[in-house]
């Protein structure tokens, strides 16, 4: 065990102990505390179920957050479709007791959800306090009103995701994010209550302007108060602070500005992600009323249609992935160190960009992309008035646009990772009449993605309904943060679409159109530009079609049915949707020019639901460059040899196919001038990459032994990789991606499973089953493979095999001490590891 990792292990502990002692009742004026623990569930639709007295004693008892969706069967007949996942939705009811003790009396109570998919009605004590229809949305109600001190309180909420489909990926339905309760005191900062710009910054002093809106919820009419906004740095030294007297009147809210001064500022950036903590407090009388924290990060950033993005004066391309919001078998049920691990598995490749499409994300993806470094295009809507599915928030979309679009921008604007926004994705209102409220989902894919004729076009000197509504939603942004541009995924390159000819967004995005970029400076003078998603190519991870330099195009159209028997798209960067290209075609379009910002590619992971260019049984995505179990797929190397200054040598695919079958063989590198490929010894040739190619191949006989690349340069071999024939399954090897875990109840280690031969060579194509048993304070959250038509349940104690792997994901109880994993499978010797929950032991590992 490394000083370093002890240290950090006794910095995180010490943290830990003083957060609890800080948020004791009396010491802090305000407790935000986790809502999570101790609900009950049912799928039931009565409306009694809101009153105190319902009778709940046979309902499931669970925490917080949470899915049922993906605790259910695939089905054809799910009225999600296979475009939402093939999963059930209904209507389902959680309710949660809680006594509010007798020394919080004169405090006041607020629920917070971070987001409910969807349709949500809350209650306390069978009065509703509100609906919400935004699934992605954040938001809170006030208790105080309605509490009974020293009695049983019910909190019940309803939610309805009956009416699907009512998006085109798989959404979850529950509860599925954090709900806290926040108890203040009269006076206090508002909800979402500070904003943090930077006026200036440079390395000798860097200017901060603060903005608190203080509110007076109690009665007395007139309170004068100070205001102080400390900032501390990443050791809690206190660096800044600014003092205000104001006088508060009861039932309002009052705005504060400060200044805040910062001598040699230490500056957020993708490499080095420094966060300060501004300390807000509100004294009355000398007491502190009220302590609200916010992070903060200083740097400043801009786009230039000719350079392209630059952060802190240096020039960066932006190399982005555009992300759902699944975690895999988990579902929609947020989990901190799930995300954690998808962000980490990014940063690996390179990636330091997230486009949260097409909707506000979880604020702990936020949280996690100001802390790891990530440059976030955060997202409003998939849709506005002009419907994409049968049930989608079109619906709500006039009635609730202005709410939720305010809500989204107050949560998000202090977080240092965001650098834009977006108001939409590929928006119906892009043409004049889309004619998309009577379609089916394929054919307003068709729609989406092929283009229109020109009268759908706006008209030179007209200014449509489109074009207002566009400028409507892009000035209401800018009212809330001025600071950040403005922008939207747009897949209609023409300059006269509805949004472009409003001149209301600050960047211009295309969705696509690679052969339309070249044009966008002509097209666009003095506009920034970012493809705001791009590639859309097909894969299914250790699955390839040969000839590899043959390009399938699935489907030719939307319109069109397609049909495949292997239901599986070739890993070789062979296989893409019409509308889109390969991932080499994106990457070098954007080395060969400096205007385009960069990009978002879609996607990050593969995720639930959308299974182009297939139905059912296919039930999740094929366009990750990760799969849904966190496998990386062979172009994750592509990226990685291009993104980053790592040594990379990925040669693939595997080495066990028929005698004498011709079989090409392909290899990413980096930090060399060529490679060979030998089998069994043999050289098959030099190669090198050129201006236009991003990858060599050698199209080779096979013969069972081995295939090595060996990679040279000046002459000098500088890395070498062997694949060698697998015999048949014999043991199963587990390696967890972490051997602690926090005792937290959420905490969780993801167990590779790999299926080997007798001389540890993983068999390629390996489909056993296997079974795992847990013995401890461990229980299994969910299993997966990554194969985009598995009809095997997220939820269980077994899963087969795909191409060679599966994954088990163990998640922490809330105990410490020992826990083992056995993996067992017929045929095999089976494989045992040991984990941990004490923060301070490493674990034994072992195979049987």
């Amino acid at each position: 065990m490394s000083h370093k990792f002890i240290q950090s292990i006794i910095i995180g502990v010490c943290c830990m102990f003083l957060l609890g002692a800080c948020s004791s009742p009396s010491s802090e004026p305000r407790e935000r505390l986790s809502f999570n623990d101790g609900w009950c569930f049912s799928l039931i639709d009565d409306s009694l179920a809101a009153q105190v007295d319902f009778a709940d004693s046979g309902w499931r008892k669970l925490n917080l957050p949470h899915d049922w969706a993906i605790e259910g069967d695939f089905s054809q007949d799910n009225s999600s479709g296979t475009g939402g996942g093939a999963l059930p939705g209904g209507i389902g009811w959680y309710r949660k007791t809680f006594i509010p003790a007798d020394g919080d009396k004169g405090k006041h109570f607020r629920i917070e959800f971070d987001g409910v998919y969807m349709n949500s009605e809350v209650f306390i004590n069978g009065i509703s306090l509100g609906k919400r229809p935004y699934g992605y949305i954040s938001f809170s109600y006030d208790l105080t009103p309605y509490l009974k001190w020293g009695e049983k309180n019910v909190i019940a909420v309803r939610v309805d995701n009956a009416e699907q489909p009512n998006s085109r990926w798989y959404s979850g339905c529950g509860i599925y994010r954090n709900v806290w309760l926040v108890k203040t005191g009269d006076i206090r900062v508002a909800e979402w209550g500070t904003y943090v710009t930077t006026t200036s910054v440079d390395t000798q002093q860097a200017s901060l302007k603060v903005v608190t809106t203080v509110e007076n919820i109690g009665t007395q009419a007139d309170a004068g108060v100070s205001v102080y906004s400390i900032l501390q740095d990443a050791e809690g030294k206190k660096v800044a602070q600014a003092e205000s007297s104001l006088n508060t009147i009861a039932g309002k809210a009052v705005d504060v500005s400060q200044d805040l001064k910062v001598s040699s500022p230490l500056l957020w950036s993708i490499e080095r992600p420094y966060m300060y903590t501004l300390v807000t407090e509100i004294q009355k009388d000398g007491q502190c009323v009220d302590r609200y924290v916010t992070p903060v990060g200083i740097r400043r950033f801009s786009f230039d249609a000719a350079k392209g993005f630059t952060l802190n004066g240096k020039p960066v391309k932006i190399n982005g992935v555009c992300m759902h919001h699944d975690l895999g078998c988990l579902g929609a049920a947020v989990n901190v160190r799930a995300i954690e691990r998808q962000l980490q598995i990014l940063k690996e490749m390179g990636c330091n960009g997230i486009r949260c499409s097409h909707n506000p994300p979880a604020p702990e993806l936020l949280d996690l992309c100001d802390r790891m470094g990530f440059i976030v295009m955060d997202e409003a809507f998939d849709m506005w008035r002009k419907k994409k599915t049968a049930h989608d928030y079109a619906r709500y979309f006039n009635e609730w646009h202005e709410k939720d679009l305010h809500d989204f921008i107050l949560r998000d604007r202090n977080h240092p990772s965001i650098f834009m926004w977006s108001i939409g994705n590929e928006v119906l209102e892009q043409w004049s009449d889309a004619q998309a409220d009577t379609l089916s989902l394929e054919e307003a894919n068709l729609i989406l993605n092929f283009g229109h004729s020109a009268d759908m076009l706006a008209k030179e000197g007209e200014e449509s309904v489109n074009s207002l509504l566009t400028k409507k939603l892009a000035d209401f942004v800018r009212t809330l943060d001025p600071t950040r541009p403005i922008t939207a995924g747009c897949n209609e390159p023409n300059p006269a679409n509805h949004l472009f000819r409003s001149g209301a967004l600050d960047i211009i995005g295309y969705n696509y159109h690679n052969v339309n970029i070249p044009e966008v400076p002509k097209n666009f003078p003095g506009k920034p530009f970012i493809i705001t998603e791009s590639n859309s190519a097909l894969m299914t991870r250790g699955y390839y079609r040969m000839p590899s330099d043959q390009m399938f195009i699935w489907p030719e159209r939307w319109d069109k049915p397609f049909y495949d028997s292997t239901f599986a798209c070739s890993s070789y960067e062979n296989c893409h949707v019409p509308w889109g290209n390969t991932h080499e075609e994106s990457l070098l379009l954007i080395k060969k020019n400096d205007f385009i910002s960069g990009q978002y590619v879609w996607t990050g992971f593969d995720y639930i639901g959308e299974p182009t260019p297939y139905g059912w049984p296919a039930r999740s995505s094929y366009f990750g460059i990760v799969d849904l179990a966190g496998f990386p797929k062979d172009v994750y190397y592509l990226y990685q040899s291009e993104w980053t200054d790592k040594q990379v040598l990925h040669l693939f695919p595997h080495w066990n196919w028929t005698e004498g079958q011709d079989v090409d063989m392909w290899c990413y590198y980096n930090q060399a001038d060529e490679v060979e490929l030998f089998v069994n010894g043999k050289s098959q040739g030099i190669k090198s990459k050129d201006d236009n190619h991003l990858h060599v191949f050698w199209r080779v006989k096979y013969e069972p032994g081995s295939v090595k690349v060996v990679a040279r340069k000046a002459g000098t071999v500088v890395a070498e990789k062997e694949i060698r024939t697998a015999g048949t399954p014999s043991m199963i090897r587990l390696t967890p991606d972490r051997n602690i875990l926090k005792t937290d109840g959420t905490d969780l280690s993801f167990v590779t499973v790999e299926i080997l031969d007798a001389e540890g060579n993983i068999c390629p194509l390996a489909d056993n089953l296997v079974r795992f048993e847990v013995e401890g304070n461990l229980f299994i959250a969910g299993v997966d493979n990554g194969s985009q038509t598995s009809m095997e349940r997220f939820k269980d104690n077994k899963r087969k095999a795909f191409n060679g792997k599966c994954l088990v994901v163990l998640q922490n109880n809330g105990k410490t001490g020992a826990a083992r994993l056995k993996a067992i499978s017929e045929g095999l010797k089976e494989a045992v590891v040991v984990l941990f929950q004490n923060n301070i032991i490493l674990a034994e590992k072992r195979i049987l």
